[in-house]
């Protein structure tokens, strides 16, 4: 576990900063989310400054002095921002990386030059998901949307037949596994085992994407039978290239993180002896700082030189890729603050009392909870980090698998049935050319069967493990 982890599962335990009974902390609970749905979806306020005043106006209605309110919302920023802002920003250098030097395309090229005929729908769920894996979600959707209009035009298949796929297996990546911030913000407020999250992620993940992508794709096509717009079909960044990385470096660039962090899991779970020389290197190389920056510094050459870059070009790169990330940062950081205020004011505790007479339990609890934040704010990341605070001190207890089955519960929530106050859904629904009632049928079932059959699935394991 990180020292950040130890000091939020710390923070726990201190004493809240006010007096308030249980049924006003509910209540006060209740009117601070409240005030964030309100403010981003009627007022359409940036989700930092909402996260920002919903989380003053929490205090505030708690009965907590002013000063702490502030005191505790900028504490929770700080110490979020310190454990996955670096981590953020790596992956958005790889990221860039891997779209402007071709090797994604090069990933895209090579997997669908072997795919034909009903392999096609397989073949972009491939694609999505190794490509995913680094990206965010909107910037994989711009980077593989072409791909999909491409390939649905030229060998005359169906639209939703090419992009369900492709769609689910970005989502997924996005909800449930880690680099991505809002698996990454979860397994920091629950004190959850990255590497462990990241291994039952994928085992989750995989017959998750496998029946949201290929199988529902087969009634999306009948349901919604449109062609592929011609005007949003843009160039491709290696169009413009003279060379670009070959397919196994820049496959292995991108999954390097991801090998780093399971084997850390691995010799944790095999030799379970801090003093072993084995597992002290790995609990080194498999922290997921050393992990994505060993990926970028190793991507430096593999994807950037291999494209032809200078070193110039490789700065420019370097600085483009962080700019656009500025917002997620803050909506995260603003995340922790609202989840440490949460924390501070005893909300964890209530949490606790209530729960020991609910029948319900705790996992299916979380994903309730993320799901009820995800329908009403229409974020993902927002409905991450809100559950997370609220769930967090139910994983005192919890063995190492269960509280990274607790992640992926509220991952797993947040992706529930995304609809008109998600700008995801305004940006599938765009470029692929189709009527708010098409891409609810669409996108939106998608979106609500990723959610739920990746809660049968933690589910399962968790009756298991």
């Amino acid at each position: 576990m990180t020292s950040l982890s130890v000091e939020m599962l710390a923070a726990d335990t201190v004493e809240p900063i006010t007096s308030a009974g249980n049924a006003q902390l509910g209540i006060a609970v209740l009117a601070g989310i409240a005030v964030i749905v309100l403010l981003i979806t009627k007022y359409k306020l940036h989700a930092f400054l909402a996260l920002t005043i919903g989380s003053l106006a929490l205090g505030a209605f708690a009965g907590a002095p002013l000063a702490k309110a502030i005191t505790s919302f900028t504490a929770g920023l700080g110490s979020t921002v310190a454990g996955v802002g670096v981590l953020i920003a790596l992956g958005a250098i790889l990221g860039k990386l891997l779209a402007d030097s071709g090797g994604a395309d090069q990933i895209v090229d090579t997997i669908l030059a072997r795919a034909s005929g009903r392999s096609m729908p397989w073949a972009m769920v491939l694609i999505a998901s190794i490509i995913g894996l680094p990206l965010f979600f909107e910037v994989g959707i711009v980077l593989l949307i072409p791909v999909v209009l491409m390939v649905a035009k030229r060998g005359n298949y169906s639209l939703m037949r090419i992009g369900i796929p492709a769609l689910a297996g970005l989502s997924v990546m996005h909800g449930l596994i880690p680099p991505h911030p809002g698996p990454l913000v979860a397994i920091d407020a629950i004190g959850a085992n990255l590497g462990v999250t990241l291994a039952l992620g994928l085992v989750v993940a995989i017959p998750t994407v496998i029946i949201a992508g290929p199988v529902f794709s087969k009634y999306a096509a009948r349901w919604v039978d449109i062609p592929a717009p011609e005007k949003m079909i843009p160039q491709r960044a290696s169009d413009d290239l003279e060379k670009r990385p070959s397919f196994g470096a820049t496959v292995a660039t991108v999954l390097l993180p991801v090998v780093l962090m399971m084997a850390k899991a691995l010799v944790d779970i095999v030799v379970d002896d801090p003093e072993n020389g084995v597992q002290r290197v790995t609990d080194v190389i498999g922290s997921p700082l050393i992990a994505l920056l060993a990926a970028v510094i190793v991507g430096l050459f593999t994807l950037g030189r291999a494209a032809g870059f200078t070193k110039d070009r490789l700065s420019t790169t370097v600085e483009k890729s962080l700019a656009p990330i500025a917002g997620v940062l803050l909506i995260v950081g603003a995340g922790g603050g609202f989840k440490q205020t949460l924390i501070d004011i005893g909300v964890g505790q209530m949490i606790l009392d209530f729960s020991k007479d609910w029948a319900i339990p705790t996992l299916l609890l979380a994903w309730l909870i993320a799901v009820a934040i995800r329908l009403a704010t229409g974020s993902a990341t927002v409905a991450t980090i809100s559950a997370a605070g609220l769930v967090a001190p139910l994983a005192a207890d919890m063995s190492t698998s269960h509280a990274a089955l607790l992640v992926l519960a509220i991952g797993a929530g947040s992706l529930f049935f995304s609809h008109v106050n998600d700008a995801g859904f305004w940006l599938v629904k765009e470029y692929f050319g189709m009527s708010v009632g098409q891409t609810i049928k669409t996108w939106s079932v998608m979106e609500t069967i990723i959610s739920v059959v990746g809660i049968v699935f933690v589910l399962l394991l968790s009756l298991v493990l």
